[in-house]
C-alpha cells in the first residue's frame, strides 16, 4: 500500500464527536476532502457552514456534506461517530443495544457507497460495535476497527509525563483491553526513555511507586466519566485521537497505535475486539502479536474479553 493521494475522509454523525473530528482533520490537514454526514439535515448543514466559514484559516482541506449518503461516495476512510450519547452516570456498555441496532441499518448503506474504505468506529461501546460492524460488513478484520484505547493511552502518558517532568513523547506506556471499565496499563513494559517507570527519579528521588501507578490507572480509566459529568460529553480529545489514526491510514505510516480489532487466538481470545498495540497503515490495522504481557496482564486481558463476551452474548453479536 502507499500514501492515499487526493484523500477523502467521511465522518458519519454531526454530534459533538463527529464535528470535533471534522474540525481536527481540517486544522491538521489530515485529508484533502472532509465530508460530514448526518440524518439531521438542518444540524449537519449548519455545522458544515460553520466549518467552511473558517476554512481560510486551516490547511488544504475542504469541507462538504449533508443528509444525503451520496456525500460518502468513494471515501478512503469512514469514521463512524453516529449513535446514542453517553449520559452522566451511564457506562459505555449501557449504550450497546441501541448502537448495535443503528449499525445494522448503517453499515450496508455505507459499504454500498464506500466499498474500498477503511472503517474506523468511534461510537461507544466501540469494542462491541467493532465486532458487530465486522460481522455485518463481512470486511476483513484489519479494515474495520475502532479507536480503542488510543485516547486512554494519551491520557496515561499525559499523567506520567506531568509527574515525571518529561515530554509526553518520551513516555512509552499503553492502555490495553476494553475501552472501558476493564482496561489496564501494560506496566511491565512501560518506561520513560529506556528507564523502567519504577526506576525513574526526579531530583534524586523515585517518582513512582506501585500504589501511585494503581492510582494513575484508576484516574485514566475514570477520566471520561469526570469530563462527561462536568460538560456532558468528551469531544476534543477523541476528535484529535481519531484523526491521528486517520493520518496513519492515509499516510500509510505503519504507526503502532493501540486500536481495537477483532482478535483471533491472541492469548486464547477469539471473536472479541480488544485494544493491543497494532500496526496502522493504508491496509488497516494489524495487531502486534509479539506484544509482551506478564502473566498477570494476560489474565487481565482475558478478564476484559470475558466482560465484553458477556455483553456480546446478551446482544446476539
Amino acid at each position: 500500500m502507499s500514501v492515499v493521494e487526493n484523500s477523502t475522509l467521511a465522518v458519519v454523525g454531526a454530534g459533538s464527536v463527529g464535528t470535533s473530528t471534522a474540525y481536527a482533520a481540517m486544522i491538521r490537514g489530515s485529508a484533502r476532502h472532509v465530508r460530514l454526514y448526518d440524518i439531521d439535515a438542518a444540524k449537519v448543514e449548519a455545522e458544515i457552514l460553520d466549518l467552511a466559514h473558517g476554512s481560510q484559516f486551516t490547511g488544504a482541506s475542504d469541507i462538504d456534506g449533508g443528509a444525503d449518503l451520496a456525500h460518502i461516495e468513494g471515501a478512503d476512510v469512514v469514521v463512524i461517530t453516529a449513535g446514542a450519547k453517553q449520559d452522566p452516570g451511564q457506562t459505555r456498555l449501557d449504550l450497546a443495544a441501541t448502537n448495535v441496532e443503528i449499525l445494522h441499518t448503517l453499515m450496508p448503506q455505507l459499504l454500498e457507497r464506500a466499498p474500498e474504505a477503511v472503517y474506523l468506529l468511534v461510537t461507544n461501546p466501540c469494542d462491541v460495535l467493532t465486532v458487530a460492524a465486522q460481522k455485518i460488513s463481512g470486511l476483513p478484520t484489519e479494515r474495520v476497527f475502532s479507536s480503542g484505547t488510543v485516547l486512554d493511552t494519551a491520557r496515561l502518558r499525559w499523567q506520567l509525563a506531568q509527574r515525571a517532568g518529561v515530554a509526553r513523547q518520551s513516555v512509552h506506556a499503553h492502555i490495553v483491553g476494553e475501552h472501558g471499565d476493564t482496561e489496564f496499563p501494560l506496566w511491565s513494559s512501560a518506561s520513560i526513555g529506556v528507564t523502567p517507570l519504577l526506576d525513574w527519579e526526579r531530583d534524586g528521588q523515585p517518582v513512582f511507586t506501585p500504589q501511585l501507578l494503581d492510582q494513575i490507572a484508576g484516574d485514566v480509566r475514570d477520566a471520561a466519566y469526570h469530563v462527561i459529568q462536568g460538560k456532558g460529553a468528551t469531544n476534543y480529545a477523541i476528535g484529535l485521537s481519531g484523526v491521528r489514526i486517520v493520518e496513519a491510514i492515509l499516510n500509510d505510516e505503519h504507526a503502532v497505535l493501540p486500536v481495537s480489532t477483532v482478535l483471533e487466538g491472541f492469548h486464547g481470545i477469539t471473536g472479541t475486539a480488544l485494544s493491543i498495540p497494532s500496526v496502522v497503515s493504508a491496509a488497516g490495522a494489524s495487531p502486534v502479536l509479539s506484544t509482551p504481557f506478564s502473566a498477570q496482564e494476560a489474565e487481565h486481558l482475558r478478564a476484559s474479553a470475558q466482560a465484553l463476551q458477556h455483553v456480546q452474548a446478551s446482544l446476539g453479536v
